[in-house]
Parts: C-alpha cells; sequence; structure tokens
C-alpha cells in the first residue's frame, strides 16, 4: 500500500448508451478557433448535485462570475443527488451531447467512462482559459484518460468517522478514542441502538447510519494490499475479504445498532441535510471530512478515523468532485472561464472555502486556509491528519461507477435475509468484476 508522503503533499500546502457519441462525432477536441468573444451574448448550463444551501451559495459565485462577464449567462440546474445529474448525463450523452449541460460536476468513475467516450472536452484545448498548471499529479489521476486531462477537482475530502458525543452521553457509552476497532464500533453502535432513545422531535436514535458506499473503500484498503481497484483499473480485493464489511453490517443490525433495513435502504439516497445522523438519530456516521459542516449540527460532534482492525487506516485524500466540461459546447472558452472561476478564482474561494473540499490549488488554499473556523477549521484539522497517516488509493476505473449501487443493493440482500455475507461478498466481487472488463 503506498503511503502519502509528505513532501508530496505539501506540493498543493446505463453507460452503454453513451457510446452513441463515437457515431455522433463528438471527439472531446471542441473549441474556437477564434477563441473568447466578449462582445459575444453567450448562455452556459451549468449543473451539479447537492443542498439547498450548495445551490444558493453557487448561485452567489455565478453573480460574480455574470457581473464580470456580462456578456455570459448562466443557467443552473442544480440536483438533488449525484445519481440524478449522472442518469441525465447518460440519457443527454446518448443524444449527442447536444442537450447536456456546457459545465458539470462528475465523481467516481465518472470523469473516467466519458472521457474515454469523447463525451468531454480536452482541458488542454483551453489551456488559455482554465488554469490546471498548479494541481498536484495525484489530484488529477482520476480524470485523465489517454494522458488527456479532462476534468479538475473541486477540492479534497477524506473518509471520516462522525460521532455525537451527546448520543453516547445519552447512552451512558463512552466516546470512541483514535485507534478504535470494528469491534468497538460494534460494541458502541448495539449499546447505543438498544437503549430506547429518542431525538427531540421524538424519533428513534439509533446506533449508526452505516452508509456502506461511503465507507466500503475505506475498509477495502484497510483488509487488502492496495484497496479496492489496483493500479491497472482491476480488483484489488477479493471476495472473502469484502464479506467482512457485511458480516459486520449484519452483526450491527442483528444486534441493535442499525435501523430497520426499510430505514437503511429509504435512506441512501437522502443528501446529508436529511439523514439520520444531521436529524438527530445516530449516534455514528461513515461520509467525507466537508460534511462537518452539515452534520455538526447535530449537536456535540467530533471527527474522526474510521475503526481499523488492521495496520492501516485505509483513509486516502480524494478529490470529492470534478468539474468537466461538454465536448459538444458551442461555448467551450467560456465553459472554461466558469470552471477557471469557480477553482481558481479568490472572490469565488472566499464564498466556497472548504464545501467542496480543501483546495488543491496551492493559491486557492492561501485565500481558504484564513478563513476557516468552527466546523470547517476541524475538518481542515482531520484532512492535515490524513496526510501523515493515509494513503494513496489507485483511481476508480471505468466500469466502478456501479459500485455504490452494488454495495447498496448487497447490503440490503444480507440486512433483508436474501443473502450471507460471503454470498454477498462473491456476488459483488463477480459483478464490479465483470463490469471492470467491460
Amino acid at each position: 500500500m503506498t503511503r502519502i508522503t509528505r513532501t508530496r503533499v505539501m506540493t498543493f500546502g446505463s453507460i452503454a448508451a453513451v457510446s452513441a457519441l463515437a457515431l455522433s462525432g463528438c471527439s472531446g477536441d471542441a473549441g474556437s478557433a477564434d477563441g473568447f468573444d466578449p462582445d459575444e451574448e453567450i448562455e452556459l448550463e451549468m449543473s451539479w448535485w447537492g443542498d439547498d444551501a450548495r445551490a444558493a451559495l453557487f448561485d452567489e459565485v455565478i453573480g460574480l462570475f455574470e457581473d464580470e462577464h456580462p456578456n455570459i449567462t448562466v443557467t443552473q440546474t442544480p440536483v438533488g443527488s449525484p445519481d440524478d445529474l449522472f442518469n441525465r448525463l447518460a440519457t443527454d450523452f446518448a443524444g449527442g451531447g447536444d442537450t447536456a449541460p456546457d459545465v458539470f460536476a462528475l465523481g467516481g468513475a465518472k470523469p473516467q467512462e466519458y472521457g474515454e467516450l469523447g463525451a468531454l472536452l480536452d482541458f488542454e484545448t483551453v489551456g488559455e482559459y482554465v488554469d490546471s498548471s498548479q494541481y498536484p499529479d495525484f489530484s488529477l489521476t482520476n480524470s485523465i484518460v489517454d494522458d488527456t486531462l479532462y476534468g479538475l477537482p473541486t477540492g479534497g475530502n477524506a473518509t471520516a468517522a462522525f460521532v455525537n458525543a451527546d448520543i453516547f452521553e445519552a447512552a451512558g457509552v463512552a466516546v470512541p478514542q483514535d485507534g478504535w476497532t470494528w469491534d468497538d464500533l460494534i460494541a458502541a453502535a448495539n449499546e447505543i441502538g438498544s437503549a430506547g432513545l429518542t431525538n427531540e422531535a421524538g424519533q428513534p436514535v439509533y446506533g449508526i447510519d452505516m452508509r456502506i458506499a461511503d465507507i466500503i473503500g475505506t475498509y477495502a484498503a484497510q483488509v487488502s494490499e492496495l484497496g479496492m481497484y489496483d493500479w491497472d483499473g482491476q480488483l484489488g480485493v477479493d471476495a472473502e475479504q469484502i464479506a467482512g464489511i457485511f458480516e459486520i453490517e449484519k452483526e450491527l443490525s442483528d444486534g441493535g445498532g442499525m435501523p430497520d433495513p426499510s430505514v437503511v435502504a429509504s435512506g441512501v439516497a437522502l443528501p446529508p441535510d436529511q439523514q439520520l445522523f444531521t436529524l438527530g438519530q445516530a449516534g455514528i456516521t461513515f461520509g467525507y471530512s466537508n460534511l462537518m459542516n452539515v452534520y455538526g449540527a447535530a449537536g456535540d460532534v467530533r471527527i474522526m478515523l474510521p475503526p481499523t482492525s488492521t495496520d492501516t487506516t485505509g483513509v486516502a485524500l480524494l478529490p470529492s468532485a470534478f468539474w468537466a466540461i461538454n465536448a459538444a459546447t458551442p461555448h467551450p472558452e467560456a465553459a472554461a472561464m466558469l470552471v477557471d472561476w469557480f477553482l481558481n478564482e479568490p472572490a469565488a474561494a472566499e464564498l466556497i472555502l472548504d464545501t467542496r473540499g480543501v483546495p488543491f490549488n496551492p493559491e486557492t488554499l492561501a485565500v481558504v486556509t484564513p478563513l476557516l473556523e468552527g466546523p470547517s477549521q476541524v475538518a481542515a484539522e482531520y484532512v492535515d491528519v490524513v496526510l501523515e497517516s493515509g494513503v494513496v488509493a489507485p483511481p476508480q476505473p471505468s466500469g466502478g461507477s456501479i459500485m455504490n449501487e452494488l454495495s447498496q443493493r448487497m447490503e440490503a440482500d444480507v440486512l433483508f435475509g436474501r443473502a450471507t455475507p460471503a454470498q454477498a461478498g462473491e456476488q459483488w466481487v463477480a459483478e464490479l468484476g465483470a463490469a471492470l472488463e467491460q
């Protein structure tokens, strides 16, 4: 397992339908020979996922951009969850991409998948309008296909455990300490879930809102040599290893630490502000470090390294998302300027801060760091811990986009009694392995 070195880090302080792109002539090298015309009236569409607070924040950032460039109007089409956006993009790009947004957020394996299919603009073609030179190599790995850059990271986050100390105290359970194990988590969550607590609204309090899609990669990195994937884009974890996470969930479910399976299943797509932990209904959850701003509203919330029963944390500093540009956009230069504004403009950075992760651009980071306070400062301090103890994770390859849905489906099969953890592990490996081979 490759360790992050301090020297290196401190350099910054259904998809098959989309293959129709190959027939539509969308090649990923769009660009205007004449460059950007400041007198041309331009309309751009920009889309991302997130809650209402993010939408309001980005509206303010876009307003500043439009003030600076009065000839450009940006239509905003935010959605609630990543899958909402990805489903739309699959449909839009299957038709050639003309109806897709000009600028949009991507996560997971999507930069790899859409880059391979020619759906995304090559950033080198608009290098005059968006600066990518300040980004460390490891932050770009997941958006580079065949040495071509198809996106820039919004910022870096790390998987974390979030613990509500108020709930632990009410249940009479000791708050976890650094170095805790999965057995420690199971024992604490089951005790809390069996205590009969309710929140201020009278809703039941559970030991943990597991959110398997947010922790399974970290768990895989704890129990295997490289983690979920290897550097060749193949699975780096076997069925027996991955079955361990489902065994943990079964112990939590059988011991009363988790909600009813129907509650788990209905909660997988909820935005952070509507999740059980934020509502004061769970003592523990997993998520990315920038969620401290949302989860912190639940009470005395503490962020810490996830439990591990091996000699590694399995935690890596990862891009939270990427901004990408539609290869079919009629305005590639203006779209690149919009991306550059969100990532590299100081006035925008003062608003966005670390809500999309700690900035990778050192100049942007220098603007943001002095402004952080409260939960944001706590999250930034956690990221610094990860820099000391974390790992470098191979990127999610093309085909890996099924991982979240697959993990949640196998989780449901185990919790509803349709499969044993071992069977779920076998099925998980079979389906994800097959997807990576396509």
